[in-house]
Formats: C-alpha cells, sequence, structure tokens
C-alpha cells in the first residue's frame, strides 16, 4: 500500500465524492479551492482537495474547508513537462473514491486530471491568454468530450470561445468568484483600529489600493491620476497603497516627481490586507485587462465606494454600484476621484445588494446547481441552506 493509499479514508454510505484538483496553494487560488468546497457544503457530495505543490499544511487544509485535503508535496519545477509522477498519483487517488467528477483550477490541473482519469473535468480558467499556445488548444480539443470551462468572467470567456471557436457556447461558461460575505464582514477591523494599525491620521480622506506592484495592475496610471485630483481633494488627502512588486522603485520615483511624497503611502505587502480595508473612504483599481478583480468583492463587503478600470472583468464586478474611467486615462481617473471626495456616491445598499445576489457563496451554490451542473439544487441541499438560497433567488428577482 502506498504513502497516498494509507491516509485515504472513505466512508461505505452513498456518498458522492468531488475531486478538486490546484497547482498550488498560494494566494489567491487557496481562496479558489475554499469557493468551491463552499458550494458543496450541506449536500450530497464530499469534496477532496488535492494540492499538487506545497507542503502538507494544517492551516492551508484548514482554509480550504473541504472534506478531505490531500497535499502531494511537489515543487513547481516537478510540474513542468510531462508531470508523469503527478499523473500516477492523481490516478492513485481516483481509484480509491467514487468520483463523480472532478474541478480543475489552471491548466497544469486540467492537464493532469483529464489524463490521469476518466472523470468530466470542470476546468475553472481564472486568466487571459489561457489558450494562446497551441499545445493547450490541441490537448483541451483531444478531451472536449468531457470537458466544460468555467471562465471567471464574461470577458475571459469571450476571448476562450474566439480560441475555441468551434466549441458549443454552453461547454465555455462564465462562472464567477464568490466570497463568503458574512466571514469577510466580520473580519473588518472598525475605522479607527484599522487607521491606528496602518497609522493613518483619523481626518485624513483616503484612497486605498491593494495589488502588486506590477504593470499588470497599472500603478502609475493610478498614482498620475490621484496627484491630478489632489488639488480637488480634501486636505491631508492620502493615496494608500498595500503591496510589493518590481515598480516599487519606479514608483517612489515618480511619486517624487510629481512632489507628492507626503500624500502617497507605500505599506508593502500585509497579510489579511482586507481587514484594513475601514480605513479607506474609496477603493481603485487601475489594473489593465483584469481577468475578474477579487479585490473589488472584498473591497464591496466593507461598503467602499469603488472606482475601477473599464476593461477585464472588472466592469461585470462593478456594475452600476461605482464609477469606472478608460484604461490608462489618469485625466479621468482624477475626474472620478474627485467626484467620490464631493460626495457623489452610489447608494450603499445597491453595492450590498449586487454582492449578495452574484458574489456570495450562496448565490453560486445555486448557480453552480441549476445552471452548470443542471440540478435541482433543491433536492440536495439539507433544510437549513434552502432558505438562504430561496432568499438569495428571491432578491435577484425582485432587484434585477
Amino acid at each position: 500500500m502506498t504513502d497516498i493509499e494509507e491516509n485515504i479514508s472513505i466512508d461505505n454510505d452513498d456518498t458522492t465524492y468531488i475531486l478538486q484538483i490546484c497547482h498550488c496553494y498560494y494566494d489567491p487560488f487557496l481562496d479558489c479551492a475554499r469557493q468551491f468546497s463552499a458550494i458543496f457544503k450541506g449536500t450530497k457530495y464530499r469534496i477532496v482537495t488535492v494540492f499538487m505543490t506545497g507542503e502538507p499544511d494544517d492551516a492551508v487544509a484548514k482554509a480550504a474547508d473541504s472534506d478531505e485535503v490531500i497535499f502531494l508535496g511537489h515543487s513547481s519545477k516537478k510540474l513542468r513537462g510531462l508531470k508523469l509522477q503527478v499523473i500516477r498519483e492523481i490516478h492513485q487517488i481516483a481509484k480509491q473514491y467514487p468520483f463523480e467528477f472532478c474541478i480543475a483550477h489552471r491548466a497544469k490541473s486540467a492537464y493532469v486530471g483529464l489524463l490521469a482519469t476518466k472523470l468530466p473535468i470542470y476546468s475553472i480558467r481564472h486568466s487571459f491568454g489561457d489558450f494562446d499556445r497551441a499545445s493547450r488548444r490541441w490537448m483541451i480539443n483531444r478531451f472536449q468530450h468531457r470537458v466544460t470551462i468555467l471562465a471567471v468572467s464574461n470577458a475571459v470567456r469571450d476571448e476562450i470561445r474566439l480560441n475555441l471557436s468551434h466549441w458549443p457556447a454552453e461547454q465555455i461558461v462564465t462562472f464567477y468568484n464568490h466570497l463568503d460575505v458574512e466571514k469577510v464582514r466580520n473580519e473588518l477591523l472598525p475605522r479607527s483600529l484599522a487607521r491606528e494599525a496602518l497609522k493613518l491620521s483619523d481626518t485624513a480622506w483616503v484612497v486605498g489600493s491593494v495589488g502588486r506592484l506590477h504593470p499588470d495592475k497599472d500603478p502609475k496610471t493610478l498614482i498620475r491620476g490621484f496627484a491630478l485630483a489632489l488639488e480637488r481633494l480634501p486636505e491631508q488627502s492620502l493615496l494608500v497603497m498595500i503591496g510589493t512588486g518590481r515598480l516599487e522603485n519606479e514608483l517612489k520615483k515618480l511619486i517624487h516627481s510629481l512632489g507628492i511624497e507626503n500624500n502617497v503611502l507605500l505599506l508593502g505587502k500585509i497579510p489579511l490586507a482586507r481587514q484594513y480595508f475601514n480605513a479607506f473612504d474609496c477603493f481603485v483599481l487601475a489594473s489593465d485587462h483584469e481577468p475578474f478583480g477579487m479585490v473589488l468583492l472584498e473591497a464591496m463587503a466593507a461598503n467602499l465606494p469603488i472606482i475601477s478600470s473599464d476593461c477585464g472583468g472588472a466592469p461585470e464586478v462593478v456594475g452600476d454600484t461605482g464609477l469606472l474611467f478608460k484604461l490608462g486615462d489618469a485625466d479621468e481617473l482624477a475626474d472620478k476621484i474627485a467626484e467620490l471626495a464631493n460626495g457623489e456616491n452610489k447608494p450603499k445598499s445597491l453595492t450590498q445588494q449586487r454582492l449578495e445576489n452574484y458574489f456570495s457563496d450562496e448565490s453560486a451554490k445555486h448557480t453552480f446547481f441549476s445552471q452548470i451542473l443542471k440540478s435541482d439544487c433543491f433536492a440536495i441541499l439539507q433544510p437549513e441552506l434552502k432558505q438562504k438560497v430561496t432568499t438569495a433567488l428571491t432578491k435577484l428577482h425582485q432587484d434585477y
């Protein structure tokens, strides 16, 4: 018996199992695993999550919130090339459980799942460019008969449909990321404590941003837009940027050249940054073609007014509850920041309705069972969860 077989325990009942394969568990992909675990809570399904890279970690296993978690413990280097050892290990796991289907996050997990099992695969695609490579198109086409592609936004979905133009539309669909809204809200620090922790003045008007200091996030436009808006903002206004990346030194030079050193704070990486969102007065995402924008959901949970670039999946998240500016247009961004500073905000109730109706765990559960899996979710949900789903659906029909 192998080490993997020794660590597997299966209930002898009619439980239906789902295999979830994840490349890794660093942010944000650990939460992606949690999101799908949440969908099957209270149903007949048990989800077994396999992390191909990374050593066993009790905190990771808890955060994944799956019924069982298996760590294969490989390095990223081991997942290059044919991945034969990983395929053998996943195949071995698949023989031990009566799996009904597989959820595979990102390209490598889908590749392994297709070769290691004969299961139907829900291939979760989190980024643009996944099928730009001919080899990836060949691979997915080879197994088209047992693959459904779930894209995290319509923007990602539409790009994939262009690359796989011969596929039926129903095999490439949108399935949004989602939050445990109540948990995220409960993690938020009160405004005074959040500002104290970040060493921010109680009286400052604060524009917040969280993300890597990388060209994909376009932090230069954010800084330029803030500088252009500054004279129209309240005194002591600040731009607070949380995150690290290769552009840090360039951004410091830009801030100096604009003469706004006293108004911009680069705070570096802060663990669980979303718990400090109450320190902000508004939130800005300037990204260049963000596939989805999970941080926008976290800002919505904190009831923050939001400004976002108008490309990628971000406009789908914001909808009509926030403000959009043309990607890279610092002048338009400045106007939007000034607009929020002058109190021209959308009603917070609209933001909360949108968050609950489209991006909560409860709404995702309904969408998956009624539209993706095409099952009657009410037939398998435990009674205590039926009311939550019914309430979410009622709101959806009333508001939209």
